[in-house]
């Protein structure tokens, strides 16, 4: 079986880029950062993620707004999503888990905790 296809989407460029180091040095995961949920549609439908990691708090298309766009999409309402948050607020894990997310992490998360949470999410996607 081929690497897992990763999507990480963060207006944090550091949190991107360590990430994206700690996920490929595994050797088991194919990566691709976007700093904005803008263009999260036709990203999708390019790169084609297994699984879509998704900060809750964005300029222009925060987190709940981008699962909703997944949703009303053929193709992005069946791939997985963790949301990564610097905050923990109720109200916000109420509105990503009403959108359908698999998982709800905060911010820092460790290596080891997110890889987990992938393999969580893209072994329920079938």
């Amino acid at each position: 079986m081929g690497k897992k296809k990763v999507m990480v989407i963060d207006d944090e460029p550091d949190f991107l880029s360590i990430v994206k180091t700690n996920l490929e040095e595994t050797g088991n995961y194919e990566v691709k950062t976007l700093s904005s949920a803008k263009n999260l549609i036709s990203e999708v439908y390019s790169f084609e993620p297994d699984v879509i990691l998704l900060d809750m708090l964005m300029p222009a298309v925060g987190g709940v707004e981008a699962c909703a766009m997944l949703n009303d999409d053929p193709v992005g309402k069946n791939i997985p999503i963790i949301i990564i948050s610097a905050l923990f607020k109720d109200q916000d894990k109420y509105s990503a888990y009403k959108e359908g997310i698999n998982d709800y992490l905060v911010k820092p998360v460790g290596k080891n905790d997110l890889i987990a949470a992938i393999e969580k999410a893209v072994g329920h996607q079938h």
